[in-house]
């Protein structure tokens, strides 16, 4: 499907006029400008990878070259913020996390024509009602991401475990599907491997220093609004779904590792390719990044993220490029957003190996070294995974209640009912 604002294939001197004229329209005045067919990209360094090989492409194709430049994550937030707040602009197009969308929703060019019914429908839900803010589309989604379920197959597979594990909970052992089979796991893997007195293989791990996979637990209760209800402005933190979710998940601390409140994603992804842990949740990505040296290589299964009542459900973790409304090359910059959805498939091939149009996963399905694409097509197309609260003080939420709310809950004697009463005045005051 092609979605290219201009058809076929454009010479580079026809679109650096084509792009001078519509800058001419709008006041511009780059008839004469020697960078009128050039663009300016800003990325983060993680997503850096997943946009080169079409920024190569298109200028092959188009004759524009594309400047990809790369700044830290938070470097690239107060690059954009700055930038957008002056009016003054120095990018073209910005790769934008999609926590960001609502903080800058002003500042960028909605891209409504480009979500035609077709685009729409080869996007998973979750990106199509995120990178719509305040009844615009505010960003194009680039690539995406879920946690999954990781588990060891020398583990699973092991006869005498399949056997044990019967015997004891009285179902088969298999990878887990809802949260009782994951506690049951849990459980079950949390032992003394080598007769020291000490455990030395955890079933789970329990992450305190990051807010993400809690979420994804509550919206596996059903929960349809995590945290909050921005279009009613309601607080919902304090509520029987999030209770549970919280609950449960502190239920799995006799089965991980001690520093539950300092563990976050890099500590957690180490410890499973330590081959101290049986099974963790986690975002697609690590399947093909584990060492070579790693104990449990080539002893990784994969499948969708577990289950609550509510059923299957993540956090799209999404990055979207947007365009910014004071940006002298809206056409232009435009027409490569459009370019890299219709070659979204070329993200595959990089170091994340992530896309964000579902045919681009599906496309792999049997290919070698893509097994997890399967649980991510599953995990990101469930009905219950939903993506974050659409508003501005979402950051600030994190920071300063979610994550400190999910490392008190983690220690000792924690009362989880209190914290979300807590965590609720406390959003309602920012909001306020």
């Amino acid at each position: 499907m092609t979605l290219r604002r201009t058809r076929g294939r454009v010479p580079a001197a026809a679109l650096a006029a084509a792009t001078a004229a519509a800058l001419a329209l709008s006041g511009c005045g780059a008839g004469g400008d020697p960078a009128a067919d050039e663009l300016t990209v800003v990325v983060e360094g993680g997503g850096l990878a997943e946009l080169e090989p079409i920024a190569d492409l298109y200028e092959q194709e188009t004759g524009t070259a594309v400047t990809l430049v790369e700044l830290p994550y938070d470097g690239l937030y107060d690059r954009v913020q700055t930038e957008l707040g002056s009016g003054s602009v120095s990018f073209d197009v910005a790769a934008l996390d999609a926590i960001w969308l609502s903080a800058f929703a002003d500042g960028v060019a909605p891209l409504d024509d480009l979500f035609t019914d077709d685009v729409k429908a080869d996007l998973f839900p979750g990106l199509v009602s995120e990178a719509q803010v305040g009844g615009a589309y505010v960003g194009m989604p680039i690539f995406t991401n879920a946690e999954i379920l990781y588990y060891r197959t020398d583990l699973f597979e092991d006869p005498q475990h399949q056997a044990d594990f019967e015997a004891r909970y009285g179902y088969p052992l298999a990878p887990p599907t809802t949260w009782e089979q994951y506690r049951d796991a849990a459980e079950f893997f949390t032992r003394d491997t080598d007769g020291d007195g000490q455990t030395d293989l955890y079933g789970t791990d329990v992450k305190g220093a990051v807010e993400t996979e809690w979420l994804a637990t509550v919206s596996q209760t059903g929960e349809e609004h995590m945290v909050l209800d921005p279009e009613r402005g309601e607080v919902t933190i304090d509520d029987a779904e999030h209770l549970a979710a919280l609950d449960y998940y502190t239920s799995l601390l006799p089965y991980a590792p001690a520093g539950a409140a300092q563990l976050d994603w890099a500590g957690a992804q180490n410890l499973f390719y330590q081959g101290q842990l049986a099974m963790m949740r986690f975002w697609g990505h690590a399947y093909t990044q584990t060492p070579d040296d790693s104990p449990v290589a080539g002893r990784i299964g994969v499948a969708p993220m577990i289950a609550g009542d509510g059923g299957v459900a993540g956090v799209p973790g999404a990055w979207y490029l947007s365009v910014p409304a004071a940006g002298a090359k809206q056409e232009l910059a435009k027409d490569f957003i459009a370019f890299a959805y219709e070659h979204n498939e070329l993200s595959i091939d990089t170091s994340l190996g992530l896309a964000a149009r579902v045919s681009a996963f599906e496309s792999q399905a049997d290919v070698a070294g893509r097994e997890h694409y399967p649980a991510l097509l599953e995990t990101l197309n469930a009905p219950a995974t939903r993506a974050r609260p659409a508003t501005p003080q979402w950051q600030e939420i994190v920071d300063t209640v979610l994550t400190p709310m999910l490392q008190k809950a983690v220690e000792p004697g924690a009362d989880n009912a209190a914290l979300l009463k807590e965590a609720e005045a406390q959003i309602e005051a920012i909001l306020r």
